[in-house]
């Protein structure tokens, strides 16, 4: 029987995603991840963020770690939906979730900082003192998880805690707080090296988060339908 989230919810009415969710291609689950709540149980706390950007990757295309064959490192990556995948990056932790499919993922590559009665502003302050400016101080909303770094410092989500392991509703799991974006920018990849299938339009941005992002998709120069497309609701599976 496969695990569910849903069951053993931290609090009344909790919409944790269900295993079934991710259990679909990576590109749709890659859109239909913007908006919805990471929770992270930290001490007494639970540190949240609004997913706003992602990167769909697949087994068969040279971009993905599995495209580089299967290690016990890379395993979570070949189970089914809904594992979580970690890794280091330019010295920081990444999160990603498995897909429908052995090898396929997405990465979650930023989020911006969510506030609820139940992550609330001293949740807040927590995620400002785990992932501080190069100065101390604390980064500005827009900042602190603009990036797959550091939206994992600023939520306290490590590697050695959470590679391999499946959603826990005391610990970890990804909230439907009925966010629903307008328009979805779809784009390329950051970081493909050339020869990689560095030119597949498998990142997902939330455009009106479009400046908190890794890379803001819409910045100046960037033309549609050259670099960019804009999707609504209707391209639910484009």
């Amino acid at each position: 029987m496969p695990h569910d989230p849903t069951l053993n919810l931290p609090w009344p009415h909790a919409r944790a995603l269900s295993a079934g969710f991710f259990d679909r291609d990576a590109r749709q689950l890659a859109r239909e991840l913007i908006g919805k709540v990471i929770r992270h149980r930290y001490g007494q706390l639970w540190l949240a963020a609004r997913i706003i950007e992602t990167e769909a990757y697949y087994c068969a295309e040279k971009g993905s770690h599995a495209s580089l064959g299967y290690t016990e490192k890379r395993r979570a990556l070949f189970l089914d939906g809904g594992h979580i995948y970690m890794y280091y990056a330019r010295g920081g932790d990444s999160l990603n979730f498995s897909a429908q499919g052995p090898g396929n993922a997405v990465l979650i590559k930023s989020a911006h900082p969510w506030l609820d009665p139940h992550s609330n502003a001293a949740s807040l302050a927590q995620m400002q003192t785990n992932n501080p400016d190069s100065h101390g101080h604390p980064r500005p909303l827009e900042k602190l998880c603009a990036g797959q770094t550091l939206l994992c410092k600023a939520l306290g989500l490590k590697v050695v805690d959470w590679d391999a392991q499946r959603f826990d509703p005391q610990r970890l799991f990804v909230e439907d707080v009925g966010e629903q974006p307008a328009e979805i920018v779809q784009t390329t990849r950051l970081g493909i090296p050339a020869g990689r299938d560095e030119h597949l339009p498998y990142r997902f941005v939330d455009a009106a988060f479009a400046r908190c992002c890794t890379r803001n998709p819409l910045r100046r120069g960037q033309v549609e339908g050259r670099d960019y497309h804009l999707l609504g609701p209707q391209d639910a599976h484009r």
